[in-house]
């Protein structure tokens, strides 16, 4: 909505030189604007907290939710509370009534202000916590601090997804409250191998990579060396989602609903997890659960996630290899995938957010 201005000018019995009229851009009406949006959402969130102070629910979640294809976290947290509803808890989302027993809230995901009005003692208060951000981002611009300043005011308990995302914040001197490690997992009526495979004999193998973000920290460098190396007689190579780069040879696929990448997945043979210091990669879990073994950087969290069921590499020269090997051990590699099943997560999600 666009606020409506009025020129108001003094009267006097002089007149005065017109005052020529200036272009509004939608820049200015935009930043003119702010200050209106801003008191339109704490009267809101005054009125919500309102209303809501003799309410309850089971639990509540503070996330900005997004329909997918979005983010990894925002595709975990819609698994997880669609796990949770079908047990028959009742949720809330972005609003902590006060008589809710316990609340999440997912790392900097959410209304910061919104949040700290509904937050108050009496609610268990876990913190969802990925990253570093810095670290995953590859600078730093204060979000972890902002994130441990929230963690260190309100939170009771937090979550990891990985040893390596504690350890690393652990490393750059954030320590936080009570944590635990919790795998994040996948919604297995969407990603699940296929009924049978066809042989690979005879033919190349056939390997994809997903990605949401378009940081060129989740594999450009590889991707691209690979755009130009990679033996397209031995292999094919699937890109799906969003990203910067422009390739020549890979087979790129804009970002598609959860339902048709896992549709994808399931045609292929194999998964290539490029990425640098991404604590839990989702898109390599899904890959996983649709029973691909994967060939994936040794850098953040992969190697955890992957286990025995793929192969690791540091530099890009080393993908054919690692492919080629994959491809001899591809049932092997494939039984020893191990994905956590969400009803599992789901049961240690409660049991830290119940204490």
């Amino acid at each position: 909505m666009v606020a409506a201005f009025t020129d108001v000018r003094r009267v006097s019995d002089t007149p005065k030189p017109a005052i020529p009229n200036r272009t509004l851009t939608l820049a200015s009406l935009r930043r003119a604007a702010r200050p209106v949006r801003a008191l339109v959402r704490r009267g809101r969130t005054e009125a919500d907290w309102l209303l809501s102070r003799g309410e309850r629910a089971d639990l509540a979640f503070f996330h900005e939710f997004h329909r997918p294809p979005y983010g990894g976290g925002n595709q975990f947290l819609l698994a997880l509370v669609g796990e949770l509803r079908r047990r028959g808890l009742a949720l809330e989302v972005n609003r902590l009534s006060g008589r809710t027993p316990a609340c999440l809230y997912n790392s900097f995901n959410f209304d910061f202000g919104r949040f700290r009005r509904f937050a108050r003692d009496g609610a268990r208060m876990v913190h969802r916590v990925d990253g570093p951000i810095g670290v995953y981002r590859g600078f730093d611009d204060g979000t972890d601090r902002r994130i441990a300043e929230i963690n260190h005011a309100l939170a009771d308990a937090t979550i990891f997804q990985s040893h390596y995302s504690l350890d690393k914040h652990r490393e750059l001197g954030f320590e936080l409250r009570s944590p635990v490690v919790i795998r994040n997992s996948v919604d297995s009526a969407i990603f699940h191998p296929p009924p049978a495979r066809p042989p690979l004999a005879g033919r190349r193998l056939r390997v994809i990579t997903t990605s949401w973000s378009d940081n060129p920290r989740k594999g450009t460098d590889i991707l691209a060396w690979l755009d130009e190396k990679l033996d397209l007689d031995a292999f094919e190579l699937t890109f799906v989602g969003r990203t910067q780069a422009t390739f020549g040879r890979i087979r790129v696929v804009d970002a598609l609903p959860s339902e048709a990448v896992a549709d994808l997945l399931r045609e292929h043979d194999a998964f290539l997890a490029p990425s640098r210091d991404d604590p839990c990669s989702n898109a390599l879990l899904e890959g996983l659960a649709c029973g691909l073994p994967a060939v994936f950087r040794r850098s953040g969290g992969h190697p955890e996630l992957v286990g025995e069921a793929g192969i690791g590499f540091d530099d890009a020269e080393e993908v054919p290899a690692a492919l080629e090997r994959l491809r001899g051990e591809l049932e092997q590699r494939r039984a020893a995938i191990r994905v956590p099943p969400l009803a599992e997560v789901a049961d240690r999600y409660l049991e830290v957010l119940r204490g």
